[in-house]
């Protein structure tokens, strides 16, 4: 059963980058580590492989997992692997939607469309990619 939630991983192709990116939007770095050998190698199922990962804390404590492969970099297979970039999106709450625009697009985002007011006016929604193209969702509540 499970009993928590642990953190979101996103593959990343430029490690140092997204983790400034993440920083600029409110992030802190919590730990950063580099792995190879027999346990990551059983944990993924990929042989030969070396990674580096950075977990960082939201304000509200949530965790993200930035993973940048070095010895199998993404090269957009088919099948899901554990080194495919990206995920469906990750959500975040914001305080200014507007600004977190302004800001992500300054960091070399892309914006995918205006500022949305749901239909109870309780949120306004934004999609949006970071520079390695995963889907985030900003949310800012009234």
């Amino acid at each position: 059963m499970i009993i928590g939630y642990r953190h979101t991983g996103l593959v990343v192709r430029d490690l140092e980058r997204s983790i400034k990116f993440y920083i600029r939007l409110g992030f802190e770095l919590r730990r950063r580590q580099f792995e190879e050998g027999s346990y990551i190698e059983s944990v993924t199922g990929i042989d030969g492989l070396s990674l580096e990962w950075a977990k960082l804390k939201g304000a509200d404590g949530a965790l993200i997992e930035l993973l940048q492969y070095h010895s199998h970099p993404d090269e957009n297979n088919i099948e899901n692997m554990p080194n495919r970039l990206g995920c469906s999106h990750v959500s975040f709450t914001v305080d200014s939607i507007e600004k977190t625009c302004d800001l992500i697009k300054e960091m070399g985002g892309v914006i995918i469309n205006s500022p949305v007011e749901s239909p109870d006016g309780g949120v306004k929604v934004v999609y949006c990619h970071d520079f390695d193209g995963v889907m985030i969702e900003l949310v800012e509540e009234r």
